[in-house]
Parts: C-alpha cells; sequence; structure tokens
C-alpha cells in the first residue's frame, strides 16, 4: 500500500510496530511498519558501508523533537549516555534543532525511546507526515523579545503535536495497540499531512533558522525594546526537489501580512490545515505547501488563510535580515551571565569533545541550545567560570570562518536517501578551500536533493548527484533571502577544487568593497 492507503487504514500510526519490537528474532520491521514508525520518530535503514558484504545491517536513526531546540543540563547529559548505551556513541545536531542517534539496532529501540520520555522528551512527530520540530533563534536573550519568542515556538509545538494514543502504548507501556479505524487527529484527521511541514521563528536582523525555506514562517516585529508587536508571516517555502524532475524546486517563502502575537496558534493551525487539504497527495514529490502556493498564488493563500481564522492579516510591517549565522565565541547575556557558542563540524558531537562537553554540562550546569546550523551554545554561565570552561573545553568547538559557515547533511552512511558524501566529505573539503581563501563563504552540501542542509540557499551548494558526483550551485546571499543558481551539474569530488579555484580568483580580482563571494558571483557568473 502506498503511504495515504497505510494512513487511512490505520490512522493511529500503530501497525503491528509494538508486537515487531517484541520480536528479537528479527533486526527489522516490516515496510509497512517502517512507513508508521516514521511520526513516531524513528528511520528504519541499513548501514550503507555494510552492503559489499551481501548482506543488510539494519540500524535506525530515532530523533528527538526538542522546540527551539532548548534542553536543560540534565537532558542533555541524559541524551549524551543514551547514545554511548545504546546508539553509536555519537549525537548528531540537526538543521532543525533537534538531535538524533545514530546506529540504533532494534533490540535497544523501546529502551531509548522510554529514557527519552522519562526525560521529559519525545520523538512523535520529529518525523513523518505531520508538523516537524519548531524552529527559533537560539542564542539567549540579551532583551526580553527572545525570550517571547522563543515561549511562542515552544507553545506552537505543542499545539502542533500529533495525539494518536499509539505513541504512548508502543514505546512507554510496551503493549501492542487494538487497531482503531475509526480515530482521527483532531488537527491531522485520519490521514494526517500529505508530507512533513516545517514551522521557523525569526527576529531580524539576523535570518539564522532561514525562515524564507520554511512552509511558514514568523518573523518577530518589536517595538523597538523588549515588547513583541506581533509577527510578519510567510509561507510557502521549501528546499527539496529531485534530480531530473523541472516539476520540483527549492522556492523561497512569500510574505503573506502581519499579525498579533496571540493569534500566531491559529494562524499556524489554519496554514498546516490548507497543506492538508489542499497538497497533492498523489504524488509525494509535489505535496507540499510550496507547490500549492507557486500555482495558486500568495493572494488565495492569504483569503483561503483569512476563511478559516476568521480575522484579516494586514500590510507587513518594515523589517531587513542582515546576516545569517550562529553567535560563535563568548557573549554577555542580559542576566550578566555568558553564553558560548561552538562551531560542531557535521553537527556531530563526537570522541574528545562529546567527552568535554560532558564534563563542562555535568559541572557547571549550563542550559545547552542547538542552532539551526547545527551547531551548539552553552548558556548560563557564570562570568566567573569562563577561564575554567575555556580550558576544559581546549580548543574544542572553535573553526576557521569558512569552516564555522558550513554545513552538511548526514548523507551516507546512514541516510537511506543519500546517493553522495557529505557529512563525512565535507571537512576535507573545507580544508582544500581554506588553501584558496581566508574568509567566510557560506558553504553547504547534502547527499541528495532533498536540501536538508538547505544548500540552495548557500554562497556555494553542493548537492550529491551520484557517488563522488555533485552539483554546484552559486549565489545566494549572506541573509538568506536569496536563492542561488545552478552553476554546474556534475563535477567528480576530485575535480571541484579545479571548478572553485578561477572563480575565487576572479572573485578576489573583480569583487567590489565589502562584496561577498556569493553577491558577486549572482551578478558576475555565467550560469547555463
Amino acid at each position: 500500500m502506498n503511504p495515504e492507503e497505510l494512513k487511512q487504514t490505520c490512522p493511529t500510526l500503530a501497525g503491528t510496530i509494538a508486537d515487531a519490537v517484541s520480536d528479537q528474532q528479527a533486526d527489522r520491521f516490516s515496510d509497512e511498519d517502517a512507513s508508521f514508525l516514521k511520526v513516531h520518530g524513528i528511520y528504519q535503514g541499513d548501514d550503507r558501508d555494510a552492503r559489499n558484504t551481501g548482506a543488510k545491517k539494519y540500524i535506525f536513526m530515532v530523533r528527538v523533537r526538542i522546540p527551539a531546540g532548548i534542553l536543560t543540563a540534565g537532558q542533555y547529559l541524559a541524551l549524551d549516555a543514551l547514545a554511548t548505551r545504546y546508539a553509536n556513541d555519537t549525537l548528531r545536531a540537526t538543521s532543525r534543532q533537534g538531535l538524533q542517534f545514530h546506529g540504533v539496532p532494534k533490540r535497544n529501540l523501546r529502551p531509548l525511546v522510554q529514557a527519552i520520555h522519562q526525560n521529559l522528551l519525545s520523538t512523535l512527530g520529529a518525523c513523518g507526515d505531520v508538523n516537524r520540530n519548531v524552529v527559533a533563534p537560539p542564542a539567549p536573550a540579551t532583551n526580553g523579545l527572545a525570550v517571547k519568542v522563543q515561549d511562542y515556538a515552544r507553545e506552537l509545538a505543542l499545539a502542533l503535536a500529533p495525539s494518536t494514543p499509539a505513541y504512548r502504548a508502543i514505546w512507554i507501556e510496551g503493549v501492542q495497540p487494538r487497531p482503531d479505524s475509526g480515530f482521527a487527529d483532531p488537527l491531522y484527521g485520519k490521514t494526517y499531512l500529505p508530507r512533513k511541514f516545517k514551522i521557523g521563528f525569526a527576529i531580524p536582523p539576523v535570518n539564522d533558522v532561514d525562515i524564507f525555506t520554511h512552509c511558514c514562517g514568523f518573523i518577530a516585529i518589536g517595538d523597538g525594546q523588549d515588547g513583541l508587536l506581533g509577527y510578519n508571516m510567510v509561507a510557502g517555502g521549501g528546499m527539496g526537489r529531485s534530480h531530473g524532475n523541472k516539476a520540483t524546486f527549492p522556492r523561497l517563502a512569500d510574505t503573506v501580512g502581519f499579525l498579533p502575537a496571540e493569534l500566531v496558534v491559529v494562524t499556524a493551525q489554519a496554514a498546516l490545515g490548507i497543506h492538508r487539504d489542499f497538497s497533492d497527495r498523489a504524488n509525494r514529490k509535489r505535496a507540499r505547501l510550496k507547490y500549492v502556493i507557486a500555482e495558486r498564488g500568495v493572494d488565495w493563500f492569504r483569503s483561503e488563510l483569512e476563511q478559516r481564522t476568521g480575522f484579516k492579516l494586514v500590510e507587513p510591517k518594515p523589517f531587513r535580515f542582515e546576516k545569517h549565522g550562529d553567535a560563535f565565541g563568548w557573549h554577555r547575556q542580559a542576566d550578566g551571565r555568558l553564553f558560548c557558542g561552538l562551531f560542531i563540524e557535521g553537527g556531530r558531537i563526537k570522541g574528545d569533545l562529546k567527552t568535554a562537553l560532558r564534563a563542562v554540562v555535568e559541572k557547571f550546569q549550563p542550559e545547552i541550545r542547538l542552532t539551526p546550523n547545527s551547531n551548539l551554545i552553552l548558556a548560563g554561565i557564570s562570568p566567573d567560570d569562563q577561564a575554567e570552561v575555556v580550558r576544559a573545553l581546549a580548543g574544542g568547538g572553535e573553526g576557521s570562518p569558512l569552516r564555522r559557515a558550513s554545513m552538511a547533511c548526514v548523507g551516507l552512511p546512514t541516510c537511506g536517501l543519500a546517493i553522495a558524501e557529505a557529512e563525512r566529505y565535507l571537512p576535507r573539503l573545507i580544508t582544500q578551500i581554506e588553501g584558496l581563501i581566508d574568509e567566510e563563504i557560506v558553504i553547504r552540501m547534502t547527499g541528495c536533493p532533498n536540501g536538508c542542509a538547505r544548500p540552495y540557499t548557500a554562497e556555494i551548494g553542493f548537492v550529491g548527484k551520484s557517488p563522488g558526483l555533485y552539483q554546484i550551485w552559486l549565489g545566494g546571499n549572506e541573509a538568506g533571502t536569496r536563492l542561488n543558481r545552478l552553476y554546474r551539474e556534475m563535477v567528480k569530488d576530485a575535480d571541484i577544487i579545479a571548478e572553485l579555484r578561477p572563480l575565487l580568483i576572479r572573485y578576489k580580482h573583480e569583487r567590489q568593497t565589502g562584496e561577498r563571494f556569493g553577491d558577486w558571483a549572482a551578478r558576475a557568473v555565467e550560469f547555463a
């Protein structure tokens, strides 16, 4: 059965997951149960490196949903320990402020999810045809506005969470729920969404969440002090596309209008409902809100939204984004304490860095904040402890400006959709690029065209075409408000530097004062 038929036949999304979990002889789930597993925050896959042995080694990815990316010290330490006990001893920070466990064997799934639940976290809704993790600016407050926005993000995440009773029955209570074909989620209905839905919050002038890449976004408009006047809503963004399919494409969201802050939840629910009711359920490659808005227009979307909410949006308030990226290094919070932004290469917390972070969190109990660029912030540190924290980290979490502006998806060997390397390859490529230029350029790489690392807004984007072959995209900007364009269709990994070298030489000689690489490329490079 296709995904729509599966959801229709079992709207609790329980399948026979609980019975399969209890079957210790089998190392995998049926294809039907694997489809249901996604909304439970779990992907079934296999070790792609092990395929040449002739037998599949099934492993699982478990994703924790962390609204606004905020964890207590205790929660982070618990997840760190669980990664060692039940997974491959690493934590993977995602581009949506979540954490992933990789290499989890089937026998470890239930104890892992139970332990996550015991630490007041959940995997429900981290994957699947529902609203995904709600992202928000991660930096601790330097004024009251950031706190308000982060609170709205967490409130919205709760309001849009699926309500199936199967999650608790299977993972917490350990029982197989009875089939309930009559169940219908109050928000999602019996068949949930055609595909995923992504929501983000942003605070100008920093676009650290890539707000225009979301299905639905809320741009905070402050009153010039600590107050929140409301939000400009944007809708219709998305990165995913398919190679060779011109009907699929990356798209930036349109600005729809302004609304009072207290209407965020009802507005987001209405936008999600439009996706549920109008997106293409017959073709999953086109089942995103961005295609509905691209075809019907933002005026139609606004009218449909207003019919569902019962109020009219007003003209957007003025705003301007100036830059993208995370706050690295040490900064002072509004309460006088400090926070420290750490670069996590490839988003992978492992080895010496994992050990050092655990020691710092155990001793100083900072709050942990994950960023939408797969990095990490230690927050709430006393100025008296700064020097000791620096010594404990011993240089971990640092990197050149070029490296800190890079991001990669997981890619091989664990992602079932990957057709090329990403996380494992990009650090080596960055080292080569550093030999050509020593300044910040936003560089992103994905192992397939789905765009999890948002390559289509990067100044330089690499998108996997097949093993060892990549597309090169050029011309995104620092503010994340412009899509890049396809520059080369197929480049071997060994030839990437040869392609970049003449571009970077030209850039150094031709750029205008203060002009970044992406702006120069959009202005001066000839595209096919």
